[in-house]
Order: structure tokens, then C-alpha cells, then sequence
């Protein structure tokens, strides 16, 4: 889909404008969250991919947010994630792979080169932003790991540590968060492990400090603060699939003719347009379809919603 003019940031003043908001949230950052939380500058190059849209304020990105582990309301993560501690961190690497273990963060990042990519966010309660991530391709990280033959899907776990994550002592969903991918989805060039927005290092309440982004599924896709790794033969059953099975299957492929059994899925309110702005047309796969529809060819998108 054409972007309209008005909706085009030129490359100078872009760049400038990260440089001004890196400036701005980091002097923030420091002032205003504890140092466990404070973000901090990360080295990066541009990377393939990018919408040419403007990119959502740091304030838009970093105080409303879906983290239910830290609360069901918008900006509860931002109030109830800045003690959440995630150094040190490790990840867990299990089942059809020749390259198991647990692995540092530190290991986790160390080879990868990390890549600004700004990308269209569309959750699926229809409102949407526009992200600049910072990360590196999960199928590159997948590699290391030598995922064998009966590899078929990925499964993905979020820390379960209900001390640190309040949302956990309520029963809003089977904890820990689940989720997943074909394996086909997850060694997709556009599929991010997501360490940072801004040119920074991740926000806590933004799912510090690995995320997944996944830009043409609806955002709960991306699941935060990731501790497990497993490939799969069989196709995980996650988090919002068993907790609403007829609301939120397992694709969550971003498609404006299938809607949500309680809402219209073909239209979306962009945060930070405005209380009077108009609602804009939802595009197929979150405008990725050039990139992605070869992976669903002959699948029913309706009956595999």
C-alpha cells in the first residue's frame, strides 16, 4: 500500500529525531526509574525492512502497553516493572536440537550484529503504532542451535516469578505466558529477538530483556521477558488459545476480514493521532503481505485465524 506523503519522515530528520528522543529518554530513564531499570545506549546498524511511516513518541511507546504480568491496564507495566531485575538473565534451549543448554544473555546476543528496524505494531484489540525496534533476526539466533528434521514449531516461555511480576498472583491466564510459532515463521527474515527501541536497550515494561516481534501477527504474538526456547514436533498450545480458544488462535495473522468475535478487526486507531483522528484501514498482514503470504499458500486464513 502507497504511505501518503503526510505520513513520510525524510531520512535527516528522522535520524535526528532518534538522536533528539534517544537523549530525551535516556536523560528520563536516569532521572525518573531506579538504576536497575535505567536503559542505556546500544550499538546498531540500519536494518532491511523498515516502514517508511513516523515513528510513535517514546512516551507512546513505553507507557502504553499489553504486559499482563505487571497488570491488565495500559500503563500498569510502566508503574509496576521498574524494580523487575533482569540482570543476571538466561535462556533455556530444549527439544528437537543438537544445541541444547542454557545460555547467558550475554551468549544470546554476543555473535549478532543489532539492527534499528521501525515496524508497524498492530494489537488485536485494533489500535496500532509504529515501533522502531532494535534487534536481530530470531532465525539467525535458531541457526545456533541446530534444530533438527522433526523440528516444526517453536515454543516460547516468558519468567514465571510472581514476586517480581504482580500480574501472576491473579488467574488472568495460565501462567507462565506461551507462545509460538511454525518454524517456517520464526527463520523469517522479518521475525525479530527484539533487546532494544530507540537505539536503547529495552524498557522493562516493554518485555526486558528479550522479546519476540513478529510485525505481521497481532501483538500478543510477541511474547517478553523470554526465559525458554523449544523446537517442537507438535504444535504448542498457547497462552490465549487456552485461555479463549474461539477468540485467539494459534497464526493471530494480522487480516482485516476476519474479525474478532466481539469487534471488527478492519479498522485500527493509531495511538498518538488524536481523540477526534479517524480510524485507518487495517492492511493484510499488517501491510507485510509482499514479504509473508507465500508462507500460508493454501491455507484457509478464516479456518486458521
Amino acid at each position: 500500500m502507497k504511505i501518503p506523503s503526510s505520513g513520510i519522515t525524510p531520512e535527516n530528520v528522522y535520524l535526528n529525531r532518534r538522536r533528539f528522543l534517544a537523549a530525551a529518554g535516556g536523560a528520563a530513564a536516569a532521572t525518573a526509574l531506579p538504576a536497575a531499570a535505567a536503559v542505556r545506549d546500544l550499538e546498531t546498524v540500519p536494518g532491511p525492512f523498515s516502514t517508511d511511516e513516523a515513528p510513535n513518541s517514546w512516551e507512546d511507546v513505553t507507557t502504553y502497553n499489553n504486559f499482563y504480568e505487571f497488570g491488565t491496564g495500559k500503563e500498569d507495566p510502566y508503574r509496576n516493572a521498574q524494580d523487575f531485575a533482569t540482570r543476571p538473565w538466561s535462556v533455556t534451549v530444549s527439544g528437537e536440537c543438537e544445541r541444547p543448554g542454557s545460555y547467558d544473555y550475554e551468549d544470546i546476543i554476543a555473535p549478532h550484529t543489532l539492527e534499528d528496524r521501525v515496524y508497524r505494531h498492530r494489537c488485536v484489540e485494533a489500535w496500532s503504532m509504529v515501533v522502531p525496534w532494535v534487534g536481530f533476526p530470531l532465525g539467525d539466533l535458531l541457526k545456533r542451535f541446530e534444530p533438527n528434521s522433526q523440528a516444526k514449531f517453536v515454543r516460547f516461555k516468558t519468567l514465571l516469578d510472581p514476586q517480581q511480576m504482580p500480574g501472576q498472583r491473579r488467574r488472568i491466564l495460565d501462567w507462565p505466558y506461551v507462545e509460538g510459532l511454525t518454524i517456517a515463521e520464526a527463520m523469517h527474515p522479518l521475525t525479530l529477538m527484539v533487546v532494544g527501541i530507540y537505539g536503547k536497550s529495552l524498557p522493562n515494561q516493554n518485555g526486558a530483556p528479550l522479546r519476540l516481534v513478529v510485525p505481521w501477527k497481532y501483538g500478543f504474538k510477541g511474547i517478553k521477558s523470554i526465559v525458554e526456547i523449544e523446537f517442537t514436533s507438535r504444535r504448542p498450545r498457547t497462552s490465549w488459545e487456552i485461555a479463549a480458544p474461539n477468540e485467539y488462535g494459534f497464526y493471530a495473522n494480522v487480516n482485516p476480514e476476519v474479525d474478532h468475535p466481539r469487534w471488527s478487526q478492519a479498522r485500527e486507531r493509531r495511538i498518538g493521532a488524536g481523540l477526534f483522528a479517524s480510524k485507518q484501514p487495517t492492511l493484510m498482514f499488517n501491510g507485510y503481505a509482499e514479504q509473508v503470504a507465500s508462507l500460508y499458500s493454501g491455507l484457509d486464513l478464516r479456518r486458521n485465524f
